[in-house]
């Protein structure tokens, strides 16, 4: 069974903390309800310090590197920009090594055949834990853990870590308790931003009276399925439960879980609801999940996605513009708090050197995530990077937030568990929702089904 105790549990995210971080969110997001374009003002509390500086990194003319990750399209290219400035500076040759999920299982066909990449930017703690039991993981070096301390939360270090040592670089973050929608069919359907879930179903009931398809679900994928969980469970159970599920320390039969699968069903169980009932939305990936909602002008395919501000990305490669068309809300509030739920990628080195050190330290500095967040679509926990990097209001105000909840997060369920059953394409809990989505009905079956499943993962820790 992999720790999720000193590993990334030291932050104290406790129920108050979460009320307060959600709280300035929502408060951020209204304030910017307009998207304008505008930079934000020198002096907030984000702005880089004074001893942010310009990270030294060593000449390594020569040196070559290898970096994998499992990131497609506009993601992958903006972060081959990150990869090409370090070459720039450093004189290193680095090539970007396309990786599948589970990417543990991608990294352990390398390895067998002799060609481990360098660096791997691991979406999962649980992925790290592994890395490291494995011994394909190497410890940071100084230079990184120096620039990882003076720009990184201590909550944001710890996770990173194994047994106490550094081992991860969280170099990507993801606030995944958002709401997208397409301003032009709210307005027409007269419809508000909901701050209960009470209030979106009335807001799902008013767009679908207007003519549109309330909501977009990636189904096809089951990591989205896992973060509409999530964000249900965090909000109705509380942060307690959530941390005794995330570990395994109470049961997915338990009758928390029972409340929350009821509470989704509310939506997934109703068909007109869903774009393309519950079987079109199992074949509908993430990427067509965003893009039917921003596409087809005021009769899109739906009004809302849920995801997280990466969804940026995907909204670019329609002609919505962020803040304007697209706009986004808190998800709702469904218990007595609202949820705050993060997700992120570290860079964890598999060979050591000069030069993969090296890249560990650009990624820790607030260099390398200035050039990502000008790109859009990303969103960093280095707490140096300033606001006005990022393109638009939305994002800003999003980035801030993560920055200002410091320690007082809490971190995807599904990506602390073993991989194979928080990570794995087809198995474990990504297919049980899935079946789930098929048949909302039978709650009591899913719950069985999770419980089985999770508990033969937890047992052999893989």
């Amino acid at each position: 069974m992999h720790s999720t105790s000193s590993t990334h549990r030291t932050r104290k995210a406790v129920r108050t903390a979460a009320v307060v971080a959600a709280g300035a969110l929502t408060l951020s997001l209204a304030a910017c309800g307009g998207g304008s374009d505008k930079k934000s003002d020198d002096g907030n509390s984000s702005s880089p310090s004074e001893s942010a500086g310009t990270v030294a990194l060593p000449k390594l003319n020569g040196a070559s590197l290898e970096v994998a990750a499992v990131w497609t399209g506009a993601e992958q290219k903006n972060f081959k920009a990150v990869l090409s400035e370090f070459e720039k500076r450093t004189g290193a040759k680095v090539t970007f090594v396309p990786a599948q999920d589970p990417i543990i299982n991608f990294l352990g066909s390398k390895i067998a055949g002799g060609q481990p990449p360098d660096v791997a930017m691991l979406p999962q703690p649980g992925a790290i834990k592994q890395a490291v039991d494995k011994k394909w993981a190497k410890p940071l070096g100084a230079d990184a853990l120096k620039e990882l301390q003076k720009n990184y939360s201590q909550g944001w270090q710890d996770i990173g870590k194994v047994d106490g040592k550094q081992y991860g670089v969280y170099y990507k973050a993801a606030n995944k308790s958002l709401i997208w929608y397409n301003a032009k069919v709210f307005e027409n359907a007269g419809a508000k931003e909901p701050k209960t879930w009470a209030e979106l179903l009335t807001t799902a009931q008013t767009i679908y009276d207007s003519g549109v398809t309330p909501f977009s679900i990636a189904g096809a994928d089951g990591w989205p399925l896992t973060d509409w969980f999530e964000n249900v469970y965090l909000s109705q159970a509380g942060p307690e439960k959530y941390d005794q599920l995330a570990q395994h320390k109470i049961k997915w039969t338990d009758p928390s879980v029972k409340q929350a699968l009821t509470t989704l069903a509310q939506i997934w169980g109703k068909k007109a609801y869903i774009a393309g009932g519950q079987s079109g939305a199992l074949q509908t990936e993430f990427p067509a999940s965003v893009t039917q909602t921003f596409n087809g002008g005021d009769q899109p395919k739906s009004a809302m996605v849920y995801e997280g501000d990466f969804v940026q990305v995907n909204i670019g490669e329609t002609k919505a513009k962020v803040g304007t068309d697209a706009k986004v809300f808190p998800f709702p509030t469904v218990g007595s708090t609202a949820p705050v739920v993060s997700g992120g990628d570290a860079a964890v080195i598999l060979k050591d050197s000069k030069a993969a050190q090296a890249l560990a330290t650009f990624l820790a500095s607030p260099d390398a995530a200035t050039i990502q967040a000008k790109l859009g679509g990303y969103l960093s926990p280095n707490k140096n990077v300033p606001d006005s990097a990022y393109p638009n209001a939305v994002q800003q105000t999003i980035a801030k937030s993560l920055v200002a909840a410091g320690d007082d997060f809490r971190f995807d369920m599904s990506d602390q568990a073993p991989q194979s059953f928080g990570g794995t394409p087809g198995k474990g809990e990504w297919k049980d929702l899935q079946d789930f989505l098929k048949n909302p009905t039978d709650v009591a079956g899913a719950q069985a089904q999770l419980e089985k499943d999770a508990a033969a993962a937890y047992a052999s820790g893989s």
